[in-house]
């Protein structure tokens, strides 16, 4: 079975974006050692255009073969121009305001989203990466299998939190840590069932 994982980057107060969604202030923290590792292990996380620009187009996905995003998320793609963000991969929006697709590649979910991405974990092949946001992580917080959380440098004190779920204690186990010389550390942990 296919898991999801929230692969998210966050700031070390939780927030993966300022108050108006732009998480582009944790471009600073791209140190050359952090972003070779990221990128080589996790190349299909780059958007296809962001692929060809690093010369990775052909780099094979190790991880993820679909992609899952809450419209705002989409939405900051969209405002760039690009209607089908990640074109190596199966893509779909979860979005109950989003009619028709902007991009025939691009699938819209609506409605109970966590039945459908039950349906995805059914299917054959690699893993989902759910993208983001704080919505659509919230909620599917009970169907995540897998955070790969990598915490950058900064204290934002406010913005979009990682995940607007509710409280509830969710036992995790740490199955990889990984630090580098610029501050940022990636921490993977299985969800315990």
């Amino acid at each position: 079975m296919r898991k999801l994982t929230y692969f998210v980057g966050t700031s070390v107060d939780g927030y993966i974006a300022d108050p108006d969604g732009d998480g582009d202030f944790f471009n600073r923290w791209v140190e050359p050692g952090y972003a070779k590792d990221m990128f080589g292990e996790f190349p299909e996380t780059l958007p296809t255009p962001v692929r060809a620009e690093l010369g990775l187009e052909g780099a094979v996905a190790r991880h993820f073969d679909a992609v899952l995003m809450g419209r705002a998320t989409y939405e900051a793609g969209l405002r760039l121009g690009m209607t089908s963000p990640y074109a190596h991969l199966d893509q779909y929006v979860a979005s109950r305001s989003l009619g028709a697709s902007p991009d025939p590649a691009v699938q819209i979910i609506s409605g109970d989203v966590a039945a459908r991405v039950r349906q995805l974990k059914e299917r054959p092949g690699l893993g989902i990466w759910l993208c983001g946001g704080a919505e659509l992580a919230g909620q599917l917080v009970e169907e995540i299998d897998e955070f790969v959380v990598k915490t950058y440098p900064v204290f934002a004190g406010a913005g979009i939190p990682m995940a607007r779920a509710g409280f509830a204690t969710r036992e995790l186990e740490l199955t990889d840590l990984k630090h580098y010389a610029g501050g940022q550390i990636v921490s993977t942990y299985a969800r315990r069932r």
